[in-house]
């Protein structure tokens, strides 16, 4: 396609039919969950038998809206404080991991590079299995040798929030140094030969230029930590982040309520991304 050329009707109309037909593959499952949360029966599926607020606000005998629901409202709060410090941790290190990438030279850095990659490509379910693994081996043995019960390392939170730092940190280093490997050095070369110390560069060239891609890599980062099921199921104690608690419940039966949870991070995502875009930062 040449784009100095007018497009045909027929490429016209079959690129917008395409287009369609592409959003309504993925916007129509959202859209049939986010409708049945508001149908007045006790199962998420037809027939509609009338609208109703009850899977969000009611507490009565058979229905107990999402508002009222303490364990579904308590794995919301889990999943958030789990994707927190996901998100803190990958973010830092990650920086740190892009100025190593982009701006050292050492010998194995190419080795360093691939297997930072390595994560990505293990099934969430192996990668999940092998840290539970390898964190029980060590406190089995902290145990057994000096008597140390080293509970952050048994199933629960802590071990939730390694496992998923083990392959997030990796998306928050790649976005970050992909904008990293586009900046223009002179810049910095030119504070330094005015007298800045490299501390006052970073902060005040170096880090605002990245700052894109940190916000950007830190809501990546926050949201692939709070959906992630497979490798939290692996990790996780008595504490059940929101993904695993759904997954319970649909085992027991599915319920509107579920859909009511999916609504609301439905509008909450949607909010942050509409925030995030009408923003615009300043391109660099």
């Amino acid at each position: 396609m040449i784009p100095s050329l007018p497009d045909s009707k027929l490429l016209t109309r079959g690129r917008a039919l395409y287009v369609s037909l592409f959003f309504l593959f993925l916007l129509m499952p959202l859209s049939v969950v986010a409708v049945f949360a508001f149908n007045n029966s006790l199962f998420p599926t037809p027939p509609w038998k009338g609208f109703t607020l009850d899977w969000f606000i009611a507490n009565t005998g058979d229905r107990t809206g999402l508002f009222f629901d303490s364990a579904l409202l308590t794995s919301i709060w889990v999943s958030c404080k789990v994707a927190f410090w996901v998100t803190v941790l990958s973010v830092s290190l990650g920086i740190g991991n892009a100025f190593l990438l982009e701006r050292a030279q050492f010998r194995g850095k190419g080795l360093l590079t691939t297997l930072m990659l390595v994560p990505l490509v293990i099934p969430g379910v192996i990668l999940g299995i092998s840290i539970l693994a390898f964190a029980s081996q060590i406190a089995n043995y902290a145990y057994d040798a000096w008597g140390l019960e080293l509970e952050w390392l048994r199933p629960g939170l802590p071990l939730v929030v390694a496992g998923q730092f083990s392959y997030i940190v990796t998306i928050a280093t790649l976005t970050i140094a992909a904008r990293l490997k586009r900046f223009d050095e002179s810049l910095e070369e030119a504070a330094l030969n005015l007298g800045a110390t490299r501390f006052a560069i970073l902060r005040t060239i170096t880090l605002p230029y990245l700052k894109p891609s940190i916000i950007g890599s830190a809501a990546v980062a926050f949201l692939l930590s709070f959906e992630n099921f497979n490798t939290t199921l692996m990790l996780v104690g008595s504490d059940n982040p929101l993904t695993v608690l759904m997954y319970g419940r649909m085992r027991e039966g599915a319920s509107p309520v579920l859909n009511a949870v999916s609504l609301l991070l439905m509008a909450v995502s949607s909010i942050a991304v509409g925030m995030m875009y009408l923003r615009k930062p300043k391109q660099a």
